[in-house]
């Protein structure tokens, strides 16, 4: 799978469906769970808006910042960081959630399972690149 041309029109285009979809969406992402991540730029201050597979572990939302298996984490990722507080929208539900990047490694590698076994491409992300994919757990 190769990442379109322009990301923010791709990106545009999959908040649209998925808003008037109640969190549905087609393409690449068909029959996947996907929501939106709501982040407060690093540097900006301003609201950033990702979409993104993610898993359940339990109560908590579990992603993966692959930037499909680019050798450098995603802004959304570098966001949370300095800024844990986000806003999450899954389905037709929006809310406030905290962000916590996992640090331990064994923990991390189960988490990163189960974005395999929900998306199978996961897998080749961590081929790609040398860096340990982070996974990020948002809770509520």
């Amino acid at each position: 799978m190769t990442a379109p041309a322009d990301m923010n029109e791709f990106n545009k285009q999959i908040v649209e469906e998925f808003r008037a979809n109640d969190g549905k969406v087609g393409g690449m992402f068909e029959g996947k769970n996907v929501l939106l991540l709501t982040t407060i730029g690093a540097k900006s201050g301003q609201e950033r808006l990702s979409p993104l597979a993610y898993t359940r572990d339990g109560d908590r939302y579990v992603i993966a910042a692959s930037m499909g298996g680019a050798p450098k984490n995603p802004a959304w990722y570098h966001n949370l960081v300095a800024n844990p507080k986000v806003t999450v929208e899954v389905g037709s539900e929006k809310f406030e959630a905290t962000a916590t990047v996992i640090a331990d490694r064994a923990e991390r590698d189960r988490l990163y399972a189960g974005m395999i076994a929900h998306a199978e491409g996961f897998a080749d992300y961590e081929k790609k690149t040398t860096r340990v994919i982070p996974i990020v757990v948002l809770e509520r």
